[in-house]
């Protein structure tokens, strides 16, 4: 029986999303899923991994301040399961410590995956190529699979069980030690999280004009502002809510693209998102490609309405 490790990360010991969502993917194509988790609050974050869908925990005591050493201790963990597959999120965390998993298996690293699946024995994964442009199915010839799962794509495991929960003593060989984590403004939601994300381009004109993608993200409640790397690139916005190839890569529930005429780069960087909305005044513009809905006109006279037409809902909900 086939077995696959899942890296699981976690905040204060609750585990991410994004960590929950690959343990809902890899319980879906295997019936053994074992998750390694560490850190201070590891303990109690692994106490509710089994009805996230790991069939076993194993704690790593002392690990979570050296990339290189947590690699060596997860690729002990797949390999003294004889795992065939290794997963995790694609966080900055999750982007950090794959490749290494990746180097010391021998395997290559499919990293940013749409998708999960089995052909037969084996597990594809999907993932964008040529910056988007086409979808590629891929598998490995090496024993085992490594990837990073794309956040937002997958849904999170449940309606699992009690898991066994093994402790392990984390390794002490290692070369470089993350000392502090600047952390963001906990106000402010990250775009690769957010299940809204409402995005502006440089047809909204200045800086200042912002505000109207910042009032309809607000209106959601649940949304965050993103940006292309035209207005990023201009100073109007900071690099950290560039969408697109350059900046990060958002897969939410709803994308709203205010006057972004859709540049192959940015489009590499949302079109996975479950439903597309364009507004933009050019009808010829490239995102409305994509877009699963257009509004062609001035995003001066839509967006306000679109805001108070949010509100309106959500005041009846």
């Amino acid at each position: 029986m086939s077995t696959i490790v899942v890296h699981v990360e976690q905040v204060g010991g609750a585990p991410r999303r994004a960590s929950l969502e690959t343990l809902g993917a890899a319980r879906a194509v295997c019936d053994t899923v074992v998750a390694t988790i560490c850190g201070d609050g590891a303990a109690n974050a692994a106490s509710g991994l089994g009805a996230h869908g790991a069939n076993k925990v194993v704690v790593i005591e002392g690990a979570g301040t050296s990339p290189d050493a947590l690699a060596k201790d997860l690729a002990a963990v797949v390999k003294e399961h004889g795992a065939t597959a290794f997963l995790v999120g694609a966080t900055s965390g999750g982007r950090d410590v794959a490749p290494r998993v990746a180097a010391l298996l021998d395997s290559t690293l499919f990293s940013d995956c749409i998708a999960l699946d089995k052909s037969g024995d084996a597990l594809v994964v999907r993932r964008p190529w040529l910056a988007g442009k086409l979808l590629a199915d891929m598998r490995t010839e090496g024993p085992v699979l490594c990837a990073t799962l794309r956040r937002n794509t997958f849904q999170p495991g449940a309606g699992g069980g009690d898991a066994e929960i093994v402790h392990a003593d984390a390794n002490t060989d290692f070369l470089a030690v993350l000392k502090d984590v600047a952390a963001k403004a906990a106000d402010k939601l990250d775009v690769s999280e957010a299940a809204v994300v409402v995005s502006g381009g440089r047809g909204l004109g200045e800086a200042e004009n912002f505000k109207i993608v910042e009032d309809l993200a607000a209106a959601f409640g649940d949304a965050a502002v993103g940006a292309s790397r035209a207005v990023v690139d201009m100073g109007w916005r900071p690099h950290g809510e560039q969408v697109g190839q350059t900046g990060k890569t958002v897969a939410p529930q709803l994308y709203i693209a205010i006057g972004i005429s859709g540049a192959i780069q940015h489009l590499a960087g949302m079109k996975t998102s479950k439903v597309i909305v364009a507004i933009n005044k050019d009808a010829d513009a490239p995102i409305f490609k994509v877009a699963d809905y257009g509004i062609v006109g001035d995003a001066f006279e839509i967006v306000p309405a679109l805001t108070e037409a949010v509100k309106a809902v959500k005041a009846e909900a």
